[in-house]
């Protein structure tokens, strides 16, 4: 999911599951018709992970583009939908990202999420290679305001909400087309829910 560096947040939760695992007291996975691992549920006096390859497009708080095709495998044979949510005491993260290909060109879905993430506040519209792109807080630690992590590049994001509740749109020019993920990234501390 080349939308928005999901590979770094992919090895947070990834370590988190590990500790988890240590101190498991309940894992369940259920498998799709295939035979493939679908949802993963972990259990444990110190939180809960729950990974689903089903993510539901009304959970980033988007609309689907009209006439958009959901992408079901990456490139490389990844799944390119993610609803990722992981619970303590003190933390929780929750990820919903789901992947579309339209025949439009990028300037007109572009367009199209700009309408629709100016609900969630101010439009911030980021250029990078696509490798790194990622929503960054501001240089104060305390800023909730989103900032671009770079800024150059063929990849665009649009990003709308605040550091610890996001809204992202990554799109991708394609031959005949684009290829776009909607993100939505929910942070808690100690002190809010999700």
């Amino acid at each position: 999911m080349n939308a928005f560096s999901f590979a770094r947040h992919s090895r947070i939760i990834a370590i988190l599951a590990g500790l988890l695992l240590i101190s498991a007291c309940n894992v369940d996975v259920q498998k799709s018709a295939d035979g493939k691992d679908k949802n993963v549920q972990i259990d444990t006096p110190v939180g809960k992970l729950h990974i689903s390859k089903d993510a539901e497009v009304k959970d980033t708080g988007l609309s689907v583009y009209p006439h958009a095709r959901v992408v079901e495998k990456e490139d490389n044979g990844s799944d390119s939908s993610a609803n990722i949510n992981f619970l303590t005491g003190f933390f929780g993260l929750k990820v919903v990202a789901v992947e579309y290909e339209s025949d439009d060109s990028l300037d007109k879905v572009k367009s199209y999420y700009q309408g629709q993430l100016k609900k969630f506040g101010n439009v911030l519209e980021c250029h990078s290679d696509g490798a790194n792109a990622s929503a960054q807080s501001g240089d104060d630690s305390k800023s909730e305001a989103l900032t671009c992590e770079q800024n150059s590049g063929d990849h665009i994001e649009l990003k709308a909400g605040v550091r610890d509740n996001q809204h992202i749109v990554s799109l991708e020019r394609r031959d005949n087309g684009c290829k776009f993920s909607l993100v939505y990234v929910k942070i808690r501390g100690k002190e809010t829910s999700i």
